[in-house]
């Protein structure tokens, strides 16, 4: 797995600050922006976010490159529906080359499965290069292609949508692969965004879990989510 921030709002922090401010000064945003102090902004966004007034956030976006990850996590991700995704198409890109596959880590633990597993794609790749040379359109011939299928991905969310991303993927219930996406793009944004997201995270950083008896029972910690 790749991941990659690429773009960011730039100093984020002052940018939330500036629109909790605005609704309830008399002056204008340009304005707010040049007045206000970096230690005023973050004081100020650590209430906000404290608060639950999560609207300021929204004004904040992060774009990730993504790649090594596979269709059944794109099918997951593209469930967050405020955000912006731009995929490698199967319609358009021709897979007769080198086919990269997604392995799970059950699979790999399990030798005998594994092998099965490999071949078993490795014919179904071997079959879509089969209609591609008798002529088949790879938006058809792509209809055999399993979700373990490679994918590369573009995503952009703002802030208060990462938010609700890391508490619902970063907990140990989520699937595994967009678990260690999420974990790794959370590093990337405590690194770029440190104030809004210090306290990001699964629920159970922050209080009880929610998943009642379906709780792991094993909740991690906040330096999982550190570089």
């Amino acid at each position: 797995m790749k991941v990659k921030l690429i773009k960011y709002t730039p100093e984020p922090e002052k940018m939330v600050a500036v629109a909790a401010r605005l609704c309830y000064s008399p002056i204008g945003g340009e304005q707010l922006l040049e007045d206000l102090e970096t230690e005023e902004a973050h004081k100020l966004v650590r209430f906000v976010v404290k608060s639950g007034h999560l609207s300021t956030t929204e004004h904040i976006t992060f774009t990730f490159a993504i790649e090594g990850v596979s269709r059944a996590l794109t099918h997951q991700l593209v469930r967050h529906r405020l955000a912006s995704y731009n995929q490698q198409s199967q319609r358009y890109v021709k897979f007769t080359g080198n086919y990269e596959y997604i392995t799970p880590p059950a699979v790999k633990n399990n030798p005998a499965v594994c092998v099965k597993y490999d071949k078993f794609v490795k014919n179904i790749h071997n079959f879509y290069g089969e209609l591609i040379e008798a002529g088949i359109e790879p938006e058809d011939a792509r209809y055999i292609l399993p979700n373990a299928s490679e994918t590369k991905i573009i995503v952009t969310m703002n802030g208060r949508e990462l938010l609700h991303f890391f508490t619902v993927r970063c907990c140990n219930r989520a699937q595994w692969e967009i678990r260690e996406l999420a974990t790794i793009m959370l590093k990337f944004v405590r690194k770029a965004c440190p104030v809004v997201f210090e306290k990001a995270g699964p629920n159970c950083l922050r209080g009880p879990c929610p998943e009642g008896k379906f709780s792991c029972g094993n909740p991690p910690d906040e330096s999982d989510f550190n570089e």
